[in-house]
């Protein structure tokens, strides 16, 4: 399934991730919602390409270390074949103004699914009632964006944030927001 995600979705990890929707949580329901969006966080947050994390994370969750290894090739092997090929006739796709203007509307596609995902991954920050998480996106925006504060510091911090919150959660019973 990884394999037929990888090969028809251009534009990123963001745009993966609906698709593994899709097939994972709705059609298939062989992980929730809820552990899709964690797996998603974590593959943001680790080295390397979201894709390749999040589906190594969903292949491992349904299959252990054979599932996370398969998942794996398969979200790898369509873009090395694709960029192999393009490679090969760069030159006839560089000056083809069809296949520029082809790629230009893909472009607008993958912006409306970005904005579609930021859309659904704040309706499942906002049922959670997580007055931090609810809170952390805009500040992160005028953090970065207006104050010009490196993302180097935003990231732990908010690591640290949520860590704190974990362990007065965790002591508490749950009631701390």
């Amino acid at each position: 399934m990884t394999f037929s995600v990888s090969t028809f979705t251009f534009g990123g990890g963001y745009i993966a991730i609906p698709m593994m929707r899709k097939y994972f949580v709705n059609e298939l329901e062989l992980i929730s919602e809820q552990d899709l969006m964690d797996m998603a966080a974590i593959a943001q947050s680790t080295p390397g390409a979201i894709a390749v994390n999040i589906a190594v994370l969903v292949g491992y969750r349904i299959a252990g270390l054979a599932g996370a290894i398969i998942s794996c090739v398969g979200t790898v092997l369509p873009p090395i074949v694709i960029i192999s090929v393009i490679s090969m006739f760069y030159q006839a796709f560089r000056d083809n103004h069809i296949i520029s203007a082809i790629l230009k509307g893909m472009e607008e596609g993958v912006a409306a699914v970005i904005v579609d995902l930021v859309i659904d991954m704040g309706q499942v920050i906002l049922k959670e009632k997580n007055f931090l998480l609810t809170m952390m996106p805009p500040l992160v925006f005028v953090a970065s964006f207006i104050f010009n504060i490196n993302v180097l510091f935003i990231i732990p911090s908010c690591a640290v944030l949520c860590v704190i919150q974990t362990y007065i959660k965790s002591k508490t019973g749950g009631t701390f927001d």
